[in-house]
């Protein structure tokens, strides 16, 4: 294959993916806690032949994720939480933890507090918080310290994950745990609110036409590069 038809080919792939991540995105600007993301392009140099000639490719290969503070929606739901400044909840999900900055929780029918997907918020030793048997106002300090009746019972832990590792995406707003998690101290917790998508619809739709128009610029190009190759095949063959 021509060198030039590999070259556009991995650059319409890598657009391609960048568009799954742009489509993804607008998708949940809507969705409290969603942490939008980005495709990080990169360099690939092929070697074409002895002589040190090199063929340049693009990947798009790397995600980056935007830890940008979303907007504070008051909800006057005692179970919806809401995250200021650093950290994350910690879930028990069924194949492992999870951190997540959605904090919209409900109480079980034995008084965990759980997440709408099933998946038990977690406090700072990372065992299930169970609400009091007739608690009837459960409130939420700054810190994470709950009490009922005036009297604590427990504490919301906020984490991060350990330094070195990155976050894997699991779900929507649920990031895989690799390792230990570690309890932060500067985030606060607001009772009654729920964190807005940090996506911004009209950036990532603008962006999303330029995606486009890149890659149908690309698809004209392997258009006449197939014509051009088939156009000298059939004056050779001649």
């Amino acid at each position: 294959m021509d060198n030039a038809i590999y070259a556009s080919l991995s650059r319409q792939s890598g657009l391609m993916a960048e568009m799954r991540v742009v489509a993804n995105n607008i998708a949940n600007a809507n969705t409290a806690g969603y942490r939008r993301e980005g495709v990080i392009f990169a360099e690939h140099l092929s070697a074409l032949d002895r002589q040190g000639d090199t063929l340049s490719m693009a990947h798009a290969r790397g995600r980056l994720l935007d830890l940008q503070q979303g907007g504070l929606t008051q909800t006057n739901n005692s179970m919806d939480l809401a995250i200021e400044g650093e950290g994350f909840f910690l879930v028990e999900a069924p194949d492992g933890l999870r951190l997540t900055r959605a904090g919209a929780f409900i109480p079980s029918a034995e008084g965990e507090l759980m997440t709408a997907d099933g998946h038990r918020l977690l406090d700072e030793g990372q065992a299930p918080i169970i609400l009091p048997a007739g608690a009837n106002a459960v409130a939420i300090g700054a810190d994470g310290t709950l009490s009922s009746n005036g009297l604590p019972f427990g504490r919301i832990g906020l984490f991060t994950p350990p330094e070195g590792t990155d976050l894997t995406r699991q779900s929507g707003t649920g990031f895989a745990v690799e390792g230990e998690p570690q309890l932060v101290e500067e985030g606060r917790i607001r009772q009654g609110f729920l964190e807005d998508s940090n996506v911004d619809p009209i950036f990532e739709i603008t962006r999303m036409i330029e995606v486009q128009r890149a890659y149908e610029l690309g698809q004209t190009f392997l258009d006449r590069e197939d014509q051009r190759i088939r156009g000298a095949i059939t004056a050779m063959t001649r």
